[in-house]
């Protein structure tokens, strides 16, 4: 018998050293450290910038290179940081440096009422045999409006998903093949020249499900799995939640291969025994990415007119994972949900709200501003983008601060628009999905009501969410927003 061939290496994404070095390289000089030793060290010995797309290169290191890795990131992790005046890292200082308190008054009526003591319901328990629900009043519209917002993050994200890691071209090449460019629908396969698919290759894992000819409920995707997590944290710990019950809610129900960048790290760093807020720091280059802010919108749904509240629990969720304009990113979103989700609020006072909650000197803020300025300054929203690209273009694609511009760039330009939005935040490229996902949870609570959600988005989800978070798989939107609004209720 021949000797068995040895089997391919297990590559796990988004957690190699001779991947993270790259990374953390790149954010030392993002952030004011000077990297400029430690890259002299890493390419003397060998070794390659971080992967441009993928979670991690295609073979591993030697083991003298990954142990330089390992040292590298534990030199880099020393480096003095910049001034933390301009990028603050505590809630206290957060707080200070965007004077918040003083320039904001949570408005009234606040959240619907109920019985503030009322033991949390099971997670996806049925509407019925449970209280009848209210069809009129406050209540019934702050359900309403939340379904709407479940609706339009579950629209943003399928629309994102089979062009997520593609180039800006390569969206508007594929767009325009099919017809559809200015994007104003699904993405599809029908009618896209071989070449162009060639060229331009859908997501591989996505297309089969979300794609126009594909689509059947809405499936499994981090950018739903998050919001479920933080609804399942609200009922069993309160809005008075630790960064720490975020953490043993993970270990407990998060399966581990569901997690990516930031939060695959800080994952790793709790089976590596550390505690908040190390679990963010450690190895984590990732610290500024996304990943907080699409954690963000339950805790704006559940304190509607309240966007301190919002942006406080907010930090308390982010903080596992993330530092810096990582964290920034989670209170800018939620500020901005609790204030859309009163329904008396358009969307440039929302935008206006949730960047008083971001540092203003910070490298955030500072995006968010010239995303809504150039917004409101060109007609053609290509054009948007291209100014965007071009100015933010240098970091990576899943780094929280051209996305959150983007997003605040999208959101303006559609002035309230649910289709303009989330095709907005798709087309600008980038990380397609959350940013769907993030604009279309925000424009969904300002139209109100799903049923002002255009059909031809609403009807392929067919009112059914797939996931692994327990309790939930099969879930309809209407029973999420039922439960979305008990925990804003509770106090």
């Amino acid at each position: 018998m021949l000797p068995a061939s040895p089997e391919p290496p297990v590559r796990l994404t988004w957690a190699q050293p001779e991947d993270l070095v790259g990374h953390e390289l790149r954010q030392a000089a993002e952030d004011g450290r000077d990297p400029a030793a430690a890259l002299r060290a890493w390419l003397a010995a060998g070794g390659h910038p971080a992967p441009d797309r993928a979670g991690s290169s295609p073979t591993p290191a030697p083991p003298e290179l990954r142990e330089l890795a390992v040292r590298l990131l534990d030199a880099l992790a020393q480096l003095p940081p910049r001034s933390t005046v301009d990028e603050p890292e505590s809630w206290p200082a957060i707080r200070a440096a965007c004077r918040t308190t003083e320039r904001f008054t949570p408005p009234a009526p606040g959240p619907p009422q109920g019985d503030a003591q009322a033991p949390p319901r099971a997670a996806g328990a049925p509407s019925a045999g449970q209280d009848p629900l209210p069809r009129t009043g406050p209540e019934a519209a702050l359900r309403t409006r939340l379904e709407a917002a479940w609706v339009g993050r579950a629209v943003g994200c399928l629309l994102g998903k089979p062009v997520e890691k593609l180039p800006l071209a390569g969206i508007r090449a594929l767009a325009r093949a099919a017809g559809n460019w200015p994007l104003d629908d699904w993405f599809t396969a029908r009618g896209v020249p071989p070449e162009v698919l060639a060229a331009y290759p859908w997501n591989r894992r996505s297309a089969p499900t979300s794609l126009a000819e594909n689509i059947d409920g809405m499936p499994e995707d981090d950018d739903l799995n998050y919001p479920l997590l933080g609804l399942l944290l609200l009922q069993r710990h309160g809005k008075g939640f630790t960064t720490a019950d975020v953490a043993r809610l993970w270990l407990d129900e998060l399966p581990a291969g569901r997690t990516f960048t930031a939060e695959r790290i800080a994952y790793r760093n709790l089976l590596l025994g550390l505690e908040p807020p190390a679990t963010a720091t450690h190895h984590n280059p990732f610290r500024e990415w996304i990943g907080a802010l699409i954690r963000a919108d339950v805790h704006g749904w559940t304190n509607p007119g309240d966007p301190a509240a919002a942006a406080a629990q907010a930090y308390r969720d982010a903080a596992l994972t993330h530092t810096g304009n990582g964290v920034y990113a989670a209170l800018f979103v939620a500020a901005a949900t609790a204030t859309a989700a009163t329904g008396r609020s358009d969307v440039h006072t929302a935008l206006r709200t949730g960047l008083a909650f971001v540092p203003p000197r910070s490298r955030l803020a500072e995006a968010v501003r010239f995303g809504i300025r150039a917004a409101g300054q060109e007609a053609d929203f290509d054009l948007v983008v291209d100014r965007l690209h071009a100015r933010y273009g240098h970091y990576h694609w899943v780094h929280a601060v051209p996305n959150t511009a983007l997003i605040a760039a999208a959101l303006t330009h559609a002035d309230g628009d649910f289709t303009r939005s989330v095709c907005g935040a798709v087309s600008g490229g980038w990380d397609t999905d959350s940013n769907g996902a993030t604009a279309g949870a925000l424009a969904g609570l300002l139209t109100g009501s799903p049923d002002d959600i255009p059909h031809r988005w609403t009807a392929p989800l067919e009112n059914r969410l797939a996931t692994t978070v327990p309790g939930f798989d099969g879930i309809g939107f209407d029973t999420l927003a039922h439960l979305t609004a008990q925990e804003a209720a509770r106090s």
